[in-house]
């Protein structure tokens, strides 16, 4: 009898651990985890890519555990576009903020923050979401949404220099066309003077007409 004792608490503290483990896991990897990741296979393959089995396999974990963060794989796309959309508003709000008097040199860090190369992985998933806004129109209204948000902000820095209405709103989209086509361009062999023909049309971009 004792025997059989000391083999049933041992496999019970077996099990006790696995549980454990189970549990730590789901707590490591909760919904914005597995977002998270989803992010870094749809810069990669688009959403066409994003399958419940390749995140999971990536994390590392089991495919059932999936189901304990999400209903299925449209929930899934639904908190990745939600994600999305608050990350680019948030930052937008973010990088538009000035203080009173200093718009222009807010705008001027509007450009070189968005017109960077630095951040590959932002712009892939930049593109990934249009791609995906083009066959799914809830894609789309969230797309737009953004974008209105994007040239809002950023006319409200031209009104605040001075510049009229038409001349802010046609600005703004001007700055955005900008900063999207120079990320996506590589310009080296067109010039050597990359940053100065950069810090030119950043001039053109922000400075009002006379100044």
């Amino acid at each position: 009898m004792g025997a059989y004792g000391s083999v049933w608490e041992h496999f019970l503290s077996i099990l006790l651990r696995m549980d454990d483990t189970v549990r730590k896991s789901r707590i490591q990897l909760d919904r914005d985890a597995w977002i998270e990741q989803a992010f870094d296979v749809l810069a990669q393959d688009g959403v066409a890519g994003l399958r419940v089995e390749v995140l999971a396999k990536k994390l590392k974990v089991t495919k059932g555990s999936f189901y304990w963060h999400f209903k299925d794989r449209q929930d899934l796309l639904d908190g990745v576009l939600e994600a999305w959309r608050d990350s680019r508003i948030r930052d937008i709000v973010k990088q538009t903020r000035a203080r009173p008097g200093e718009e222009l040199q807010q705008l001027y860090h509007v450009i070189d923050v968005y017109s960077a190369s630095r951040n590959r992985k932002g712009m892939l998933i930049e593109l990934a979401v249009r791609e995906w806004a083009k066959r799914d129109a809830v894609v789309a209204g969230v797309v737009r949404e953004v974008d209105t948000k994007r040239l809002e902000h950023a006319r409200s820095l031209f009104l605040a220099c001075g510049v009229p209405m038409q001349e802010a709103s046609s600005r703004c989209m001007l700055l955005y066309a900008y900063v999207f086509g120079i990320s996506l361009m590589i310009c080296d062999g067109f010039s050597n003077e990359v940053e100065l023909l950069k810090a030119d049309i950043a001039d053109l971009i922000a400075k009002a007409r006379g100044q």
